[in-house]
């Protein structure tokens, strides 16, 4: 998925992606490549051969105002337009000028009126300085501004009819938008071989006061840059991920496609993870455009996250795609030079990474806010009277309510649910916060009532869910062995038939809550013989039957949450078997997709959240360094695009649509974010963090605590590695290892 994602959204890209096909082959591309190295063409103020279709389709002008020619509509489409075209890796001005508008239509004065309507028929094409120069100006009597010096490298300067400068005057900083005729270009040779850069060079000219661009200033220029410049960096991206997995499903070595191999199998999804975080952290900073410091503070995290992500990429499909990827026949190189010069022109992570520090140590960060569609209002409304009733009790009373009310876990069939649709949960969920009525902790139960409700007879569900959802009944998972972690299949307690049942027989371990939990959801081998997915079922253990022994594991933070429990000849009668006998591994998987999605969810346990960091942070006696300054900054960029990826699926589902690649990356990013919060934290306290890990003892104790807690949050609920692999395989289509037995 794109950028945009909406119904709309979607159209237009596909309507872009179509036209490219058929006016951009790739002998286009090359032959601009051709004319670069060159030295540029004979006439560097040619149109390209696409350039009036381009036009024509009101592509150009997207983002301008209707008054000017454009179409009015907003950055994000644009956005979502220059991320296909750089998919396609097209060459040529239609970047330089699309942001040349954009900076000119943020101007005041006579400007944007004299220049806007050309820029969007592409009559003309533009080229914005953002790497500064040495432009010096002096203010007339009669408004008037005279020039001296140059500028470079400006990017589609030599193709440019109009350039948008930085002058240094007594004022500070001012811009203006030059005819080209007016000052001297040339052309200078390009790391990126598809659009060409060049000095512009000014003396003594006189610059009509219409042509100064009032109101704009550097941070305005830099953040619409990082918008139109990131989008085009995840296009590149884009294009890196698809090619590389496409090479990695066919190209073979030792006898099995290369994707086979982990390496590269988790090589690529870590390309798609980069990839997804640009795109969602661009698709906020263009819809944020325009709304003061939060738009500044989104459009640093895209200028963060986007070109960094479109390098690597890059680098990391030329690595894929192996000796024939480092030749100069192959496009890998083209999209490496197009990603470098992109960061470069953005300017260096750490500036921007320094913005963002700024924001957010300021106060300033940008809440994720849902838009939500026509038709929310009575359903609102309807859903408020009913919290207000439940709000009216307390105590057991008031989470029997809520759980009876279906509002513990919504989308569920009734009665555990209500069969609600996205939009339905999204505004359960702000109204139970606003009459702050708290669901019960379900804690393991969260995972055990979704296989119950879809796979448990009538008789189980009614004797297990609704204490389950009112959080009266406290659960266990019995899955993991100690020779069954990732691998759960491979398990080996067995369950042989008794009179009226089973006795599981086995070990299973890193049990959370086993000591006080009244129930236990446990997997046991029912038929050996058969392949090991196969043979496998899923049992409701009651945890105070004979032969059950428990025994705390002590964890690393010294607390032990986690057990071992021993089971020796536990009876277990058929109707606490869930689904079919020998198909227990499908009722897994259900809890499993459960675990994760909720494990992915928040900070956990560990208490280690952005919020917690910044706070501590401003506890601190002194100032954070600049290399502390820069991993703050990293991680609040993490945490902003977490949060801009569920927004997209939270989105994705309100429109109807399945949540995509956006669910699955949350889900790997959100395991490691606390351990890196932990960390940042951790390296802010120096000498303090040698302080016992005990939450009683301050900042130090408590972050102490998290750095050791966070540990587990990659091991618990599937491994990182083993989220790499579901990214690679289900998302990529890379091919699976063969599984002997399995």
């Amino acid at each position: 998925m794109a950028i945009g994602f909406s119904e709309e959204h979607r159209a237009l890209r596909d309507s872009v992606s179509g036209w490219l096909e058929r006016h951009i082959p790739a002998e286009t591309v090359r032959a601009a490549v051709a004319a670069v190295a060159a030295g540029g063409p004979e006439n560097e103020t040619a149109r390209p051969a696409y350039w009036n279709a381009l036009a024509g389709q009101g592509l150009l002008g997207l983002h301008l105002p209707e008054k000017y020619g454009g179409s009015g509509y907003g950055l994000l489409e644009t956005a979502i337009v220059v991320e296909a075209l750089a998919e396609r890796l097209t060459p040529g001005p239609c970047l330089p000028t699309v942001l040349a508008s954009a900076v000119i239509s943020a101007a005041t004065g006579k400007a944007p009126a004299e220049l806007l309507p050309g820029l969007a028929s592409g009559g003309l094409t533009g080229a914005v300085a953002l790497c500064g120069g040495a432009l010096t100006g002096t203010r007339n009597d009669d408004g008037t501004l005279t020039v001296d010096g140059r500028a470079e490298p400006v990017v589609g300067g030599a193709q440019a009819d109009v350039l948008v400068l930085a002058v240094r005057t007594e004022r500070g900083e001012e811009w203006v938008a030059l005819p080209r005729e007016s000052v001297t270009v040339t052309p200078l040779p390009a790391l990126d071989l598809t659009r060409g850069v060049a000095v512009v060079a000014a003396s003594a000219l006189v610059v009509p006061a219409e042509r100064v661009l009032d109101g704009l200033t550097r941070d305005r220029v830099s953040d619409l840059a990082a918008v139109l410049l990131g989008a085009e960096a995840a296009g590149v991206a884009a294009w890196c991920v698809s090619a590389a997995a496409a090479h990695a499903r066919t190209r073979e070595q030792f006898g099995r496609p290369i994707g086979q191999f982990q390496a590269v199998k988790h090589k690529i999804a870590r390309m798609l993870v980069a990839l997804e975080q640009a795109r969602a952290t661009v698709w906020d900073a263009a819809r944020s455009a325009g709304q003061g410091e939060e738009a500044a503070f989104a459009a640093a995290v895209a200028a963060v996250t986007a070109p960094d992500a479109a390098v690597r990429c890059a680098a990391d499909a030329i690595q894929t795609f192996g000796g024939i990827g480092y030749t100069y026949d192959h496009e890998a190189h083209l999209y490496y030079r197009r990603a470098l010069s992109l960061r470069a022109l953005i300017g260096p992570s750490a500036g921007w990474a320094s913005v963002v520090a700024d924001h957010a140590l300021g106060g300033v960060t940008r809440s994720m806010r849902i838009d939500l569609p026509p038709g929310a209002a009575p359903v609102r409304a309807r859903l408020r009277e009913e919290v207000a009733e439940v709000a009216r009790l307390s105590g057991a009373a008031q989470r029997r309510a809520v759980a009876e009310a279906g509002f513990v876990m919504p989308h569920l069939p009734r009665p555990w649910g209500r069969a609600a649709g996205p939009l339905e949960q999204v505004l359960i969920a702000q109204e139970l916060r606003a009459a702050r009525v708290r669901t019960p902790h379900m804690l393991i139960g969260a995972w055990v009532v979704p296989s119950i409700a879809t796979y448990g007879t009538p008789e189980q569900q009614e004797r297990f869910l609704p204490r389950t959802l009112s959080g009266e009944l406290a659960w266990c998972q019995l899955f993991s062995e100690p020779g069954a972690g990732s691998d759960l299949a491979s398990l080996t307690t067995r369950a042989e038939r008794a009179p009226g049942g089973w006795r599981l027989t086995g070990q299973k371990v890193w049990t959370s809550f086993a000591k006080t939990a009244e129930w236990a959801i446990c997997l046991a081998r029912t038929s050996p013989d058969k392949p090991k997915r196969e043979g496998i079922t899923y049992f409701l253990v009651d945890m105070k039957s004979a032969g059950v022994t428990v025994s705390p594991l002590t964890e690393m933070t010294g607390e032990a949450m986690f057990n071992a429990v021993y089971l020796d000849g536990v009876f277990v009668p058929d109707d606490q078997v869930v689904g079919a006998v020998d198909d227990g591994w499908r009722v897994a998987r259900n809890t499993l997709s459960n675990e994760r999605v909720l494990l992915s969810s928040g900070p956990g346990r560990s208490g280690a959240a952005v919020p917690d960091l910044l706070a501590m942070a401003g506890r601190l006696s002194r100032e954070p360094s600049p290399a502390e300054r820069a991993e703050i900054a990293a991680v609040i960029c993490e945490a902003h695009a977490i949060e801009a990826l569920a927004l997209r699926v939270t989105l994705k589902q309100l429109a109807g649509g399945e949540p995509g690649a956006e669910a699955s990356v949350r889900k790997l990013l959100s395991t490691a974010h606390a351990q890196r919060v932990a960390e940042c934290a951790v390296t802010l306290l120096g000498a303090g963090a040698v302080t016992a890990a005990d939450t009683k003892l301050g900042d130090a104790g408590y972050w102490t605590r998290a750095i050791l807690a966070t540990r587990a949050m990659t091991i618990y609920g599937g491994t990182t590695e083993v989220q790499l692999n579901i990214i690679a395989e289900r998302l990529l289509d890379l091919p699976r290892d063969p599984e002997p037995g399995g």
